[in-house]
């Protein structure tokens, strides 16, 4: 093991963050996990994810409800096309894996809403098979250490490149922690960093441009919410929660009253990928 993930994993231990699903190894529960953490804050997802897998507690028992009720339990985590992939990737546990979360990164690619990422993340949190994650903390840790922009494929091999056999489990969850309270966005903690002695970018005192900018895998920040598609989207899903909206109070629901045609194609995106059914002018969460 070299110096730096010897480093690495002494300070991931210390600073290891007590978080529900680092508690568990059972796959569902992780690809859970994975799916409400993206782009959504820890702070939201901890009671949710409790109470997500109190009702559904294995793919069978999230494959043998509905999708609409799956979307009505993912009610405050925002992105709900997140759910419906989630109730898909559990139908497809159940039909086409005996029930079980595959364990090799080809057959978790093939379910739906499973990107590199997650595949990856369950492999090392679940099965703790040497998997190397990317998400944008890491990238970004990963762009600084080379002191310049790295490309798709240059990231995931540095990471691989760096991931101590046998070891992924810890490592993951330690450069999660190092990307998000130390190698921040902005005013990184490089003088508290436990591998700032190989970090190109920390060894020539920061200059501009940050490398991380515009690196691979390095998200640039999402998109205003206020007065978005996305926020209308979010208010028609929440409104289909609790009961059924007639056509005629789309656009009021919505929050755009005066634009009819704005609300009709947003909730006609909603109605194309299948999470809201339209029926004599009603609208309403796809069974």
């Amino acid at each position: 093991m070299s110096p730096s993930q010897a480093a690495l994993l002494a300070w991931a231990t210390e600073a290891h963050r007590d978080l529900p699903w680092r508690r568990t190894r059972d796959p569902w529960a992780v690809l859970v996990s994975e799916a409400m953490l993206q782009q959504t804050q820890v702070a939201r997802v901890v009671p949710k994810y409790h109470a997500f897998l109190d009702r559904f507690p294995t793919p069978a028992a999230c494959a043998a409800a509905s999708q609409g009720e799956v979307v009505t339990h993912w009610a405050g985590l925002g992105y709900n096309r997140r759910a419906v992939q989630l109730h898909r990737a559990a139908t497809a546990i159940v039909a086409d894996h005996a029930g079980a979360v595959p364990e090799t990164l080809a057959e978790l690619l093939t379910l739906p809403g499973v990107g590199p990422y997650t595949a990856r993340a369950v492999l090392a949190f679940a099965f703790e098979h040497d998997a190397a994650i990317v998400d944008t903390n890491v990238a970004r840790v990963l762009a600084r250490r080379a002191g310049r922009p790295l490309r798709p494929a240059e990231v995931q091999a540095a990471a691989d490149a760096w991931l101590p056999a046998g070891a992924a489990w810890a490592w993951n969850q330690g450069m999660l922690d190092l990307g998000a309270g130390r190698c921040t966005p902005r005013n990184p903690g490089c003088a508290t960093c436990p591998v700032n002695a190989g970090c190109a970018w920390a060894t020539a005192g920061n200059p501009d441009p940050d490398p991380a900018v515009g690196s691979a895998g390095v998200s640039g920040g999402q998109s205003r919410f206020e007065g978005s598609d996305r926020q209308g989207r979010g208010r028609l899903v929440n409104a289909l929660r609790r009961a059924p909206v007639d056509a005629a109070d789309l656009a009021a629901i919505m929050g755009w009253p005066r634009d009819e045609a704005r609300a009709g194609r947003v909730a006609a995106g909603l109605v194309a990928e299948g999470m809201v059914v339209l029926e004599d002018g009603r609208f309403s969460l796809a069974p």
